[in-house]
């Protein structure tokens, strides 16, 4: 991955977590002052539109990552590491329960989604974190990020 790839990763992740928690705080941990009120804080549909908007570019930031990082990765590496595993496992049900939330139209539907798009999101935010974390060593003496390139057997 090149550090551009990298930086923009990082970026979008931190945007989507800090917009999608600070909108959570707002909506499950605040009290309105008005109780006719539909919001609990007055930035949070401001908040909840800049997660809605912010979340695609990570997206594309899988997608991005996906050919260079992530299924290499997966596929010719021996040993896989646990956080790699879990952030990837997240990814999937994490975009699923957001496109459904939005487009969900009946209580159970909105609150299954809801639930697990929170799960999802969490186990990735925590997996993601501690794939920055720990760095594996390589047989070298340097660390995989320093010699990121997976040898990618060559179709003969």
């Amino acid at each position: 991955m090149s550090r551009g790839q990298v930086l923009y990763l990082h970026l979008c992740v931190a945007l989507t977590t800090i917009t999608g928690a600070t909108f959570a705080f707002m909506k499950y941990f605040m009290h309105p002052i008005d109780e006719f009120s539909v919001v609990n804080h007055p930035l949070q549909p401001y908040m909840l539109a800049a997660h809605i908007v912010v979340a695609p570019f990570l997206l594309f930031g899988f997608g991005w990552m996906f050919s260079t990082h992530i299924w290499p990765k997966f596929v010719y590496e021996r040993q896989k590491r646990p956080s790699g595993l879990w952030s990837m496992l997240a990814i999937a049900p994490m975009t699923l329960s957001a496109y459904l939330l939005e487009t969900s139209t009946t209580d159970v539907m909105r609150k299954a989604m809801e639930t697990t798009h929170w799960i999802s999101s969490a186990m990735f935010v925590i997996a993601y974190v501690a794939h920055l974390i720990t760095r594996p060593v390589a047989a070298g003496g340097r660390s995989a990020a320093e010699g990121d390139a997976v040898n990618v057997p060559s179709p003969t």
